[in-house]
């Protein structure tokens, strides 16, 4: 048997929770809203997250809780801090929101979020990556009985595999999660081996894709960009993205400026779209400019129309020296574009090189190039590839198939009975 099921068969019987009596869910900020239409014995999850602009919504989170059992289980989503820009939408959706409305790490934040998991008394907390990990020993405080943490690798990716401190943090607090959720196997390896997880505590559970939002364009190339940026017989390359040092938008601008310079008649076709914000932006419109390249290139910053932008481009690249997070390269697959990316965390699972894209070593200037260079001089490839990547996300990387491997980890601890096994 699982260990994951032999754990929950220990805990005491929760199927039959009710939801926080009235003035319960009044004290933590909970309308009735939150409770209507749900069947009294579905369990509580109360999801934590920094913010809700950061919780990756469309993708992430909401999408998650849209495709789970509202028969077994309800949601609240309680925010260290937001603007509350999202919350008159969610709640028309059924999904309760609660800003805590306290600096992050103060005693009176973890005070106020004590009382709420008092008051609502979920069955099942899931915190998220390093703001969400102290919240374990809080939940356990606060009497809940079921815990999970996942880390999605931003801040791991970023920082090197988190510094000596954050993974003492990370051991200390390990004894309070009962299971762990990781996008990448290079994660779930990390979490075993340097926090001394058991492996069979650790669930990959790959990312999910709105393939109805994220598709093939289906006519010409919207016109984006300022004007004669786009025309007929262009080939786009575009990356989306936190533009920093570790991203590696400056070896992509470079890569870029040596394939225009090249008298290979396809190059001159090239354009290049860097889309997202953050110190590298700066450093890479200055290249292009002192290059003479600035009109072959638009860097607009960050944008929100992600989905349309992707259907301007013909290549999308990911040059990032390191990278748990797959969002970005699904959306593209999705979207039916090859992928050239470096060779480094979750971007080896998900690229098959040569039949979805090309798969580089981090900080190979010339290798990046020659990988572009081919898709820009061999067209049906880029073509043959990206129906490929857009099969690939359907059948592997749907928001079901997400909903569904979290499902099971969630009915493993609760013990809820799915379909097939009260059959």
């Amino acid at each position: 048997m699982n260990p994951i099921h032999r754990h929950a068969q220990s805990l005491p019987e929760v199927a039959g929770m009710a939801p926080p009596h009235r003035a319960a869910a009044d004290d933590a900020g909970l309308t009735d809203a939150a409770y209507a239409g749900t069947p009294a014995r579905a369990h509580l999850v109360v999801h934590l997250v920094d913010s809700l602009a950061g919780a990756n919504l469309e993708s992430g989170l909401l999408n998650l809780i849209r495709h789970l059992p509202a028969e077994r289980y309800r949601h609240a989503i309680v925010c260290f801090h937001d603007q509350g820009d999202y919350e008159a939408g969610l709640r028309e959706q059924g999904i309760e929101i609660l800003n805590l409305h306290q600096q992050h790490g103060s005693v009176a934040h973890y005070l106020r979020l004590y009382r709420v998991l008092r008051n609502l008394r979920p069955s099942l907390i899931q915190t998220r990556n390093r703001a969400g990990l102290p919240a374990q020993l809080v939940a356990a405080l606060a009497g809940v009985r079921l815990r999970v943490h996942g880390e999605y690798g931003r801040e791991l990716a970023w920082h090197g595999r988190a510094s000596l401190g954050e993974r003492s943090l990370r051991r200390l607090l390990r004894p309070f999660v009962d299971h762990y959720v990781v996008v990448s196997s290079d994660l779930q390896r990390w979490l075993v081996e340097a926090v001394g997880a058991e492996p069979e505590r650790v669930t990959q559970i790959a990312n999910g894709v709105d393939s109805v939002q994220f598709h093939p364009r289906l006519g010409p190339a919207a016109a984006v960009g300022p004007p004669g940026f786009m025309h007929d017989g262009v080939f786009v390359i575009g990356s989306i993205g936190r533009m920093d040092d570790s991203a590696g938008q400056v070896q992509l601008v470079d890569a870029f400026l040596r394939l225009i310079a090249s008298p290979h008649p396809a190059h001159q076709r090239l354009r290049l779209m860097l889309i997202g914000d953050g110190p590298a932006r700066a450093e890479c419109q200055a290249m292009l400019n002192r290059a003479g390249a600035a009109a072959r290139a638009w860097l607009p910053g960050a944008r929100s129309d992600t989905a349309q932008l992707l259907r301007a481009m013909d290549l999308f690249v990911l040059p990032s020296l390191r990278e748990d997070r797959a969002n970005a390269i699904l959306e593209a697959m999705a979207s039916g574009l090859p992928v050239v990316a470096t060779a480094v965390g979750c971007n080896a699972e998900l690229v098959h090189a040569g039949f979805t894209g090309i798969l580089v070593p981090p900080l190979s200037v010339e290798l990046l190039a020659a990988a572009v260079s081919d898709y820009c001089r061999i067209p049906e490839m880029a073509a043959r590839h990206g129906a490929r990547a857009r099969s690939q996300v359907i059948a592997k990387h749907s928001m079901p198939a997400m909903a569904r491997d979290y499902l099971a980890v969630y009915d493993a601890l609760t013990g809820s009975e799915t379909p097939e096994r009260s059959a």
